[in-house]
């Protein structure tokens, strides 16, 4: 399988796609297909026991299946992080390509009709079906189908995707991005946590008003066959359905609450968008420096006549002999020019980085600004909501208790 290089320029591109044209989508090749799903018990990396989800993949030669025969599939369990590790190699390695998206790693926050809850079967089988179809749009990609690495991940079981993917990192990363990277994974956490305590608030409480909404109907069916106290009692049901009628306002500024934190949830994707393109950027002026330097070490090499390092080349010249001058001359040249350009490159790929760092960082700050801002007035509204609406409860049963005084 041909693999396509990290950082390519129109012109490699162009090369890859005639490239690309000898070989087939490998959906022709082969069936895919993610099974089922599977809860699993392990240790995570800090040694504490969690339960996670893994997902069984399903692969079966498109030859074997049209020729009659059917094989038992080739199979391999993968967790989601998984998933997610190979998404992100691939938009390092082809940042030119509209890499297709994972399904949602959490529940959307949702209220009373559907479990926020990532073990929830119904979630688990709408995340099955998100990642085969993930699978199967990078397997009908017409560069992505032909990665090495996506088909390790399909066939073998040992992957070497997490040591491939930590190659792919930078040497020497920003400080303030890595861990602007970790702040927007535990923004992200409490944001979750703190939606999903509201969506079990919302639903307890949807379930208070409507037993106060029952409290209305018994007082009224019960003011129906009392003459002395059966305009208490009615009394009393009135302001019990009443405030049993309040419950859609309520929920509705519920909602509005929610979506303030939901803006922020899904601000914190942003924010590692922006820690993947310095990355990408770090990436490209690491890989221009280091081009720079082996161009430079070829230079001393072919001016010095003494080999640093093992290389085809250096074995050819003991076997067949040295180059004439004239070869070493028009190489040195070309070497020469090469560095020429490649001096160019870093001094182009530092520019661009320090432009990046400094226009991201002033908008980061202008985001944790505004950030501040936000959920300080959301929260504070919030408990001001839940401070009116315990004294609105309160002032229900202190009228309730007024009528069953008058009887």
């Amino acid at each position: 399988y041909w693999q396509a290089p990290l950082s390519l320029s129109q012109q490699q591109l162009a090369g890859c796609m005639v490239e690309i044209e000898k070989w087939t989508s490998l959906l022709r090749k082969m069936e895919i297909s993610v099974g089922e799903a599977e809860k699993r018990t392990g240790k995570n990396t800090v040694n504490m026991q969690e339960i996670y989800t893994v997902y069984l993949i399903e692969t079966r030669p498109v030859d074997a299946v049209t020729e009659g025969i059917i094989p038992a599939p080739d199979s391999l369990w993968r967790r989601y992080s998984e998933f997610e590790l190979l998404r992100n190699y691939m938009l390092v390695t082809y940042p030119f390509v509209v890499v297709a998206p994972l399904p949602e790693k959490r529940a959307e926050i949702v209220w009373h009709k559907l479990s926020a809850d990532n073990m929830d079967p119904d979630f688990v089988e709408r995340r099955r079906v998100g990642l085969e179809n993930f699978l199967l749009r990078l397997a009908s990609h017409p560069v992505l189908c032909n990665d090495k690495i996506f088909y390790i991940f399909l066939t073998e079981a040992d992957s070497r995707l997490k040591a491939m993917n930590a190659a792919f990192r930078v040497k020497n990363p920003d400080k303030r991005f890595t861990e602007l990277k970790h702040y927007s994974d535990e923004l992200q956490t409490v944001v979750s946590q703190l939606l999903r305590v509201r969506a079990r608030v919302a639903d307890r409480l949807y379930g208070v008003y409507k037993v106060h909404g029952n409290y209305g109907r018994v007082f009224s069916e019960w003011s129906a066959i009392e003459k002395e106290m059966g305009d208490g009692l009615q009394s009393a049901g009135h302001h019990m359905d009443a405030y049993a009628a309040s419950v859609d306002d309520i929920l509705e500024e519920e909602e509005h609450y929610a979506d303030q934190l939901k803006e922020y949830l899904f601000y914190t994707e942003a924010l590692r968008a922006v820690c993947r393109k310095h990355e990408l950027t770090q990436f490209e002026l690491e890989m221009a420096a280091q081009d720079l330097a082996s161009k430079k070490q070829q230079k001393e090499e072919l001016v010095t006549g003494t080999v640093r390092t093992f290389s085809l080349k250096g074995m050819t010249s003991k076997l067949f002999g040295q180059e004439t001058a004239e070869q070493r001359e028009a190489k040195l040249q070309v070497l020469e020019q090469q560095i020429e350009e490649g001096e160019e490159a870093v001094k182009e790929k530092n520019t661009e980085s320090d432009e990046f760092v400094k226009t991201a960082w002033v908008d980061i700050e202008r985001f944790k600004d505004q950030k501040d801002r936000d959920l300080k007035e959301a929260l504070i509204s919030y408990a001001i909501m839940q401070i009116s609406r315990c004294k609105k409860g309160i002032q229900v049963w202190t009228n309730a208790k007024e009528c069953f005084n008058k009887m």
